[in-house]
């Protein structure tokens, strides 16, 4: 192998307490302070069942299809379409109003065999926020403000970001909190591979990174954890957007390019640039050995499902090599593996 490609959350990085923490914060914020609804809190397996549906590897998309699904199951009135409102505020007040005569009889929660059930038909429907839509339709859409800017109608992202970079928040986008004031979720992220396992794959190989995450947030993990010598290249959703934008000047289609779109990964390889290099790429998720599957195509790769921390390991296993992983890793050290 001359190439090694990591995803970051889930494989670099436990996320468990820093994305997945910030998932659950802010579906209950949104339900609680937009709608003014009482929420269980959701758990993280059933996050890991949402993401399971593939076509979520994107965090913002992931929450906003929680949404759709607990008001789907809230009894409140269905609202198709939505308002171009001016403002986070003014929105707020919209929704507030439009459910001032709504009287919840019990905290929105989730059936385990009902979202199991959905997600089955999510799956089968193509995965994604595309795929929650086509089960439910548009009737709750009007409830989820998820589109648009920060400093407008998108209220999911907003709250999502808040509370995921705290005091970050501010410095990146020109705009105050409106929603969480707190420490950001990312001071409480760890490294999964270790430096020392990271320094002997970096004697061997090339090493590169393919993620959906922002890339200031990507940069904020590797410079907080002292790793972004190890690495020969960075691909992130910002440069799967610029891409995007580019095809769309062309073409006028628009066209997504985040996994389980192979584009980052080829990107990544691109970047490093060995000729006809043999790579592998590692992923903890459905979309991310989709993705690799689909860069076979062009190039010469194989698929590493990981699995980190002890949640739905059974299933988890089950669904990555389902969806095409050519090995399952259990735990960081056997990557010494492939350079032995």
């Amino acid at each position: 192998m001359d190439v090694l490609l990591f995803d970051m959350d889930g494989v670099l990085v436990d996320v468990s307490q820093s994305y997945r923490k910030t998932i659950q914060q802010t579906i209950e914020i949104y339900l609680r302070e937009c709608l003014g609804l009482k929420a269980n809190l959701v758990s993280q397996e059933e996050i890991s069942l949402f993401k399971s549906a593939g076509g979520f590897n994107n965090d913002w998309d992931l929450t906003a299809g929680f949404l759709l699904y607990l008001l789907s199951t809230s009894g409140i009135p269905p609202l198709s379409g939505q308002k171009k409102l001016p403002s986070p505020d003014i929105i707020v007040l919209s929704l507030r109003e439009h459910l001032s005569h709504f009287r919840q009889r019990r905290p929105l929660g989730v059936d385990r065999a009902h979202l199991s059930s959905f997600l089955d038909q999510v799956r089968t429907s193509g995965g994604g926020l595309k795929g929650v839509r086509s089960v439910l339709g548009d009737r709750w859409n009007g409830w989820v403000y998820r589109s648009g800017g920060l400093d407008r109608e998108n209220l999911v992202k907003r709250i999502f970001q808040e509370i995921y970079l705290g005091e970050q928040f501010t410095s990146h986008y020109p705009l105050q909190p409106l929603f969480y004031r707190w420490k950001g979720l990312y001071l409480r992220e760890k490294l999964l591979i270790g430096n020392e396992i990271l320094l002997s794959l970096r004697k061997k190989l090339r090493l590169g990174i393919a993620s959906g995450r922002p890339r200031f947030e990507a940069e904020l993990a590797l410079k907080r954890f002292h790793l972004m010598e190890y690495f020969d290249s960075l691909v992130t959703l910002d440069e799967c957007e610029t891409e995007e934008t580019r095809l769309l000047s062309v073409s006028k289609k628009r066209v997504r390019l985040t996994k389980p779109h192979p584009y980052s990964i080829l990107k990544a390889i691109q970047e490093i640039g060995l000729p006809n290099p043999r790579c592998g790429y590692i992923g903890d998720t459905v979309d991310d050995m989709a993705a690799a599957q689909s860069a076979k195509k062009v190039a010469n790769i194989a698929g590493f499902g990981f699995l980190a921390g002890r949640i739905n390991r059974r299933e988890r296993k089950k669904s990555l090599l389902a969806a095409g992983a050519d090995q399952i890793l259990e735990n960081p050290q056997q990557l010494l593996r492939l350079i032995s």
